[in-house]
């Protein structure tokens, strides 16, 4: 083989040194371009990559003084690492964009298996699989390339040593004049320390990890409601039928970005409307969640708990442990049955015991018999139904305290469902019209304005839908929690979005918003914009508070 090549090359010298030379600088721009890749998409400018990699320098340096198989192991090793740094790197970039954080190289694995579920509920089986093929071919091509690349141009010191010693000299010395004089292009530093800043942020933050894992285990087993007896918990809401109810993706921005918000804000003034004339009233305000644009079950903990959970470690921690949650405190007073609706929930789901949730409906006890629309098994018009045919309208000995979450507005909010006349819901045979006429994912998916469109259409089904159902089947004992689990990712909500989520109580019975007076709160469902906000965590006390309950750390 390579004595063809050398044949080749003697038989067609120009094209031999010109196709030599490209392989040279590509392998050069690979490896300045793994050197200086920022880990958010918003920071990709060409004054980014206009810059000297102390990085390069230095092993340039390196290279050039190491002997022959010593130099190459080098190289190897220096490509593997610059591979996989690119290929975290552009985790980051998909994570800012999702998620509104970098990747967490000790925790978020786990989140692979989610990502390709919904890939599949997205793009079908065929898609996500070749997506899923694609993925695994870039990173093994990432690793390649950049190990090759790093081995050419180590090659090339070595057989130009002198060259290569006066070139690293000038780019040292030019490196730090640059560094010691402050110079910037547009804002960005000529000198550039990149890559060693970001193995740094990293191993702070996989120390982070470790140490917090540590802390938060002390925390959580601190509780100040842990001890309070049965007959000093909740005593102001005896009797009521509580309903907490989670909207996918309701945030901040549903009510406030300007094109979401006329729609959604519409929606919330009718529906507020429907409330009045039925004898209800609603205060609300914000919440700031410990998630955003998905792990919706960081939300739902951290809301239930009152603990900030904010990482997959936190949330395998508070739910492997007995940290009073807002449904387990409903529970302890004896006065309540406890149920679960999450349509969501598609295999075995542990964390019902850690709630405190007695009989949980999930995606195969609905009785749903209809298509998915996505990655949602149901319309939530169809999970109220049901939770009203299996639980809600069936004589109890006890209250029920109800915990639901509607997944309508999970994104890629396509196809949406509609609202059906309710004695055509059935067994959701009838939705099957409506997913098939509704628009597919891939129409909407690469589009920022028409996402925000779709968004806002999901919610404000949502919430219609929840309201519809309160209105017909809620009484003077009911009471109504519902709020957003997290915001919608970036491209819906924007870069720089707050984490911000509204929340509502709802009820007939004046005398349940009256304990909550002194909250500051919004009348009616639309929270205003200069509402109180408050950490998502701190929801279960300030209402367990309120509501009569008497703290025994």
């Amino acid at each position: 083989m390579r004595g063809r090549w050398r044949g080749w090359r003697d038989r067609h010298p120009v094209t031999a040194r010109t196709l030599a030379w490209t392989t040279t600088l590509v392998a050069a721009a690979l490896v300045l371009f793994a050197l200086l890749m920022p880990s958010q998409a918003g920071s990709f400018r060409p004054a980014e990559f206009l810059r000297l990699p102390v990085e390069a320098i230095f092993g340039a340096a390196l290279l050039i003084v190491l002997p022959r198989r010593p130099r190459i192991a080098l190289s190897v090793a220096a490509g593997l690492v610059l591979g996989v740094l690119t290929v975290l790197n552009i985790l980051d970039i998909g994570f800012n964009e999702y998620l509104g954080r970098g990747f967490n190289v000790v925790l978020d694995w786990s989140l692979f298996g989610d990502a390709q579920a919904y890939l599949q509920d997205t793009f079908g089986h065929g898609g996500a699989l070749g997506i899923a093929a694609l993925a695994v071919a870039l990173v093994i091509a990432i690793l390649v390339l950049m190990t090759l690349s790093v081995v050419r141009l180590g090659n090339l010191v070595a057989r130009n040593t002198e060259t290569a010693t006066r070139t690293t000299l000038v780019l040292a010395m030019a490196w730090v004049t640059c560094a010691a004089l402050g110079v910037q292009y547009t804002g960005v530093p000529i000198a550039s320390e990149h890559t060693a800043l970001v193995v740094q942020d990293r191993a702070a933050r996989v120390r982070n990890t470790l140490r917090d894992e540590a802390e938060f285990a002390k925390i959580a087993k601190k509780d100040d409601f842990a001890n309070t007896p049965p007959d000093e918990m909740l005593t102001d809401l005896r009797g009521k039928d509580m309903i907490v109810t989670f909207i996918e993706s309701y945030g901040r921005s549903a009510v406030e970005d300007p094109v979401i918000a006329p729609d959604v804000d519409a929606t919330l003034t009718a529906e507020n409307k429907k409330l009045t004339q039925a004898g209800f009233a609603a205060k609300s305000g914000w919440l700031t969640s410990a998630t955003y644009g998905g792990s919706s079950w960081l939300g739902h903990s951290t809301f239930l708990s009152g603990l900030w959970i904010n990482n997959q470690q936190r949330y395998r921690t508070v739910t492997a442990g007995d940290h009073l949650s807002l449904i387990s405190a409903f529970k302890k007073t004896g006065d309540y049955d406890t149920v679960g609706v999450m349509p969501g929930i598609q295999k075995g789901w542990p964390e019902q015991k850690f709630y405190g949730i007695d009989k949980l409906y999930d995606a195969f006890h609905l009785g749903y018999k209809g298509p998915k629309f996505s990655w949602s098994t149901m319309p939530d018009q169809y999970a109220l139904t049901a939770f009203e045919r299996l639980v809600h309208s069936k004589k109890h000995d006890k209250p029920l305290m109800s915990t639901i979450i509607l997944t309508s507005s999970h994104q890629p909010w396509a196809p949406i469902p509609k609202t059906v006349p309710q004695d055509q819901v059935g067994d959701g045979s009838v939705y099957d019209a409506i997913q098939k006429a509704g628009k597919k994912p891939g129409d909407i998916i690469t589009s920022s304005q028409k996402s925000k469109v779709e968004y806002g259409k999901s919610i404000s089904y949502s919430v219609t839908s929840l309201i519809d159902w309160l209105v017909k089947h809620g009484n003077k004992n009911t009471v109504l929690i519902y709020l957003g689990d997290h915001q919608p990712i970036a491209r819906v909500s924007g870069a720089h979005a707050s984490r911000d989520v509204p929340v509502s109580i709802v009820a007939k019975d004046p005398k349940v918003l009256d304990r909550i007076a002194d909250w500051g709160w919004t009348d009616g469902l639309r929270p205003e914009h200069d509402a109180p906000v408050w950490k998502m965590s701190s929801f279960r006390d300030r209402f367990l508070t309120a509501y009569g309950s008497t703290p025994h750390p």
